[in-house]
């Protein structure tokens, strides 16, 4: 006869083996509980969708718990009694297994929790503290006991966007993974934003001297990078199941309640922002957010760059950027491409930012990540002019003057600028240098 827990660990097991998806769950629950399909099967795998409020996998030991607790896995399991043949262990030993595109990577072999936390220099305790495995993090209002630092920084428009910046310590672990496991897993090739090599000016090279260019926003992409992508991730880099759990909430955070409640009426977010915030996402200021957002984005890169092939377009992402571009005949055309843009974004967890949309034809000025690349790259006129301005004003009046923003170093920051013109307008450029060089400082 099978005992309960038993039944529950196995289980529970079997379940977080395959995709977190209804149909997938009912088959696994057959699996391990025995065919054919019983209703009771059923009623439990929607009784256990109704207590999870994202589509990001529990921890098996919730789920045990769970399964414990539930009349309707009393119910299912019950078919087991009385049965003469065990029901097939799913327990096995944890082991380090990447899939085929990712087994020459040199990533850490971690195969269990503990291998995990001797590679971070971290106990267990600790690791399990950092990765908030017992979701305590959002529910504490002691700054003491959160592991990030909260700041808010105004928009043009609306209220302002939460920075959540992960304190030392934890800075320190998430650059240990992004060092030593995300760099190097390789991006799509349309992805130009935080790639070693890549950069606005290639991203913006792409579209130089084309008929028309349009231009896509993803509303919040750090934050509804779904969290199953992130842990599919790192299953797929070749870790286990709680490995990767571990690694996935290093990297994520739900903010405490009380960082908004904090806000006057007024300045807070809309029910939805604060929704998604409390919800475990990628933070806004973790050193992995941006490598992890890219990673998880592949299909939707894969799926935006056929369709742009399929229109004869050329495609790029810098960020949450999506910019396209191609000739006459994309451009009649560009309306009815923006809508199956949208539709792919929606069906991989998406969404654009409609106000952020731009069709920009040559007739008008194209630019791309803050270049025009009407015929090809180049500063734009205004950008140069108010640079030339600042330069001819630190001349005259002094550069303390001048630095109204109040850099701590005015004259790295200006220097910065005109590499940047160098670059892209070696002309344009070597007159900014010029003024910069008679500048008393």
């Amino acid at each position: 006869m099978n005992s309960r827990e038993w039944v529950a660990r196995n289980l529970a097991a079997g379940l977080l083996a395959g995709k977190w998806e209804p149909a997938s769950l009912l088959d696994r629950v057959g699996d391990v509980l025995g065919r054919p399909t019983h209703k009771s099967y059923r009623l439990l795998v929607e009784e256990l969708l109704d207590r999870i409020s994202t589509a990001y996998p529990p921890s098996p030991r919730w789920l045990v718990e769970f399964f414990l607790e539930s009349r309707r896995f009393e119910r299912a399991s019950a078919r087991l009694r009385g049965r003469t043949q065990p029901i097939a262990a799913v327990l096995q030993p944890a082991r380090f297994s990447p899939v085929p595109r990712f087994a020459t990577l040199a990533v850490p072999r971690l195969a269990t929790p503990g291998e995990l936390a001797a590679w971070l220099e971290l106990s267990i305790e600790h690791l399990d503290w950092f990765a908030d495995s017992r979701d305590q993090h959002r529910r504490t209002a002691t700054p003491a006991l959160q592991h990030y630092t909260y700041a808010f920084a105004p928009k043009k428009s609306g209220p302002p966007r939460l920075l959540e910046s992960p304190k030392p310590r934890l800075k320190a672990i998430q650059r240990r993974i992004l060092r030593g496991i995300l760099d190097h897993v390789p991006a799509h090739d349309c992805v130009h934003g935080f790639v070693a090599g890549r950069s606005c000016l290639s991203a913006a090279g792409v579209h130089a001297g084309e008929a028309v260019v349009v231009a896509a926003d993803l509303k919040d992409f750090f934050l509804t990078t779904p969290l199953r992508r992130v842990h599919g991730l790192f299953r797929s880099l070749g870790y286990p199941w709680a490995v990767a759990r571990l690694l996935t909430g290093l990297c994520s955070s739900a903010t405490p309640l009380s960082v908004f409640a904090a806000l006057p009426e007024a300045r807070r977010p809309d029910w939805r922002t604060r929704k998604i915030h409390e919800a475990p996402h990628l933070p806004q200021g973790a050193p992995t957010s941006p490598a992890l957002a890219n990673l998880a984005a592949w299909q939707l890169d894969v799926r935006l760059h056929g369709l742009a092939k399929s229109f004869d377009a050329a495609y790029t992402r810098y960020a949450d950027d999506l910019v396209f571009s191609g000739d006459a005949a994309f451009s009649r055309r560009s309306p009815r491409f923006l809508a199956a843009v949208a539709e792919i974004a929606d069906a991989e967890g998406y969404a654009l930012n409609a106000r952020k949309t731009r069709i920009m034809r040559r007739s008008g000025c194209q630019r791309v990540t803050g270049l025009v690349v009407n015929d090809r790259l180049n500063i734009a006129r205004t950008d140069y002019d108010a640079l030339k301005a600042t330069l001819h004003n630190c001349r005259k009046n002094g550069p303390q003057a001048e630095n109204r923003a109040g850099h701590p170093d005015f004259r790295a920051h200006l220097d910065g600028r005109i590499v940047w013109v160098e670059n892209v307008n070696r002309a344009r450029g070597e007159r900014l240098r010029r003024m910069f060089e008679t500048i008393a400082w």
